[in-house]
């Protein structure tokens, strides 16, 4: 290999070139998903809920007849666990939000800021600022429902909704600001307001959720089972983000499709290279093919020493890959990748590329075993060379 040393670089650039460009885009889209999963847990899903028994089936159709209050000891229980850093209750709202003549409907929240993620990436404020623990008569609209009303932070908005016992209630709240999340639509019907404005609007006690954050999304199904050992399952059921983050796991799996897709072909790309590469190798060294025949090798042993060959090119081109790859996706996340507004988002965000250990592993896997399968026919046809031919071919 090293006498042949343009043939081995160029051979080593081609698994390389193959693992860094995998390891790139399956990061940036690896990203794309901890970004989007992370801002919608935060913003919406929290990474798991507490309803009574029944809200999922039951729950759209009849909001108001699952509105609990979860007892002190239940919530301090759960609040103990490892790794849950808050607990928080929210009143799920549907009705009318008015400014000047203009009336829209909304899907509004009642929150209880003490206990809700930090806004960040998550729920970007616009304008003003987020509800803050000692805001009354207070709310927060979503960017396109503002747009689409024509308020501003510092004025003031009715709220109007069908209350449970039939009758219509409404409430002032002055705007303290405007935010937009991940998602556009629920930006252009959402608003935001403390829990007790929420409670005197529905006149209703308590909350049809009770969302649970958690400092490690990864800890999810561990702090679930927790939670579900804890809380009476007759009485309560415990539902993880995933079971509601329908558009997620869809785009989830349009997205694992295109890796994988990409990961053929990346493979078939080394394949052809590499088996391109080792052929060129066994027709420049036929000589000494039949002179080490000649002087006793044998088949197995010349076939041994071409497959080496793509094991030793396929395993050090992967690890300069990675290596490679991994200062790179550095390097690009330092700077940043700015990303204009994609379908369902009113704003842009700047990306980053994550590289986690599995995607490293499956990158490596894949190149070892392409340039393995690669390297397999020009072996054995270096091993199936009759000597006289050899030899002949070494005078000529």
């Amino acid at each position: 290999m090293f006498r042949h040393w343009r043939r081995s670089s160029f051979a080593l650039a081609a698994v390389a070139s193959g693992v860094t460009a995998l390891l790139l885009a399956a990061g940036f889209i690896e990203w794309n998903f901890f970004f989007y999963r992370e801002s919608m847990i935060r913003s919406q899903l929290g990474h798991l809920q507490i309803h009574l028994a029944g809200y999922s089936e039951k729950g759209t159709s009849d909001p108001y007849a699952f509105v609990f209050e979860l007892p002190k000891h239940e919530s301090d229980a759960v609040s103990a666990l490892k790794h849950v850093r808050s607990i928080a209750p929210r009143l799920s709202l549907q009705g009318l939000v008015s400014f000047g003549d203009a009336t829209l409907p909304f899907v509004g929240e009642g929150i209880d800021p003490r206990h809700e993620a930090e806004p960040g990436q998550s729920v970007v404020v616009r304008e003003g600022r987020d509800l803050g623990p000692d805001d009354r008569n207070a709310v927060t609209l979503g960017s396109g429902l503002a747009s689409n009303l024509g308020v501003h932070p510092g004025e003031r908005v009715v709220m109007m909704l069908n209350s449970p016992g039939g009758g219509i209630n409404a409430i002032e709240a002055d705007v303290k600001g405007t935010f937009t999340t991940v998602s556009k639509a629920f930006d252009d019907a959402a608003l935001r307001l403390p829990l007790a404005d929420a409670q005197r609007l529905a006149r209703v006690q308590g909350a049809q959720s009770f969302v649970v954050f958690l400092d490690d999304t990864a800890r999810t199904q561990e702090a679930v089972d927790a939670v579900r050992a804890i809380l009476p399952a007759d009485r309560y059921e415990v539902v993880p983000w995933w079971e509601r983050a329908d558009f997620y796991n869809k785009s989830a799996a349009l997205f694992g499709k295109q890796v994988g897709f990409m990961k053929v072909v990346i493979g078939l790309l080394i394949v052809l290279l590499i088996s391109n590469t080792l052929t060129m190798s066994v027709l420049s060294r036929t000589g000494e093919i039949g002179t080490a025949m000649a002087l006793g090798a044998d088949r197995h042993s010349v076939l041994r020493r071409f497959v080496l060959e793509g094991a030793f090119v396929a395993i050090a081109g992967a690890v300069l890959g990675a290596l490679l790859g991994l200062a790179l996706a550095a390097l690009i996340s330092a700077i940043g990748i700015p990303v204009p507004p994609p379908p369902g988002m009113s704003h842009g965000y700047t990306g980053e590329i994550l590289v986690t250990p599995s995607m490293i592993v499956d990158a490596i896997v894949l190149a070892v075993v392409t340039t393995l399968a690669a390297s397999a026919y020009p072996a054995w046809k270096a091993s199936r060379m009759v000597i006289v031919d050899a030899l002949r071919h070494n005078r000529a």
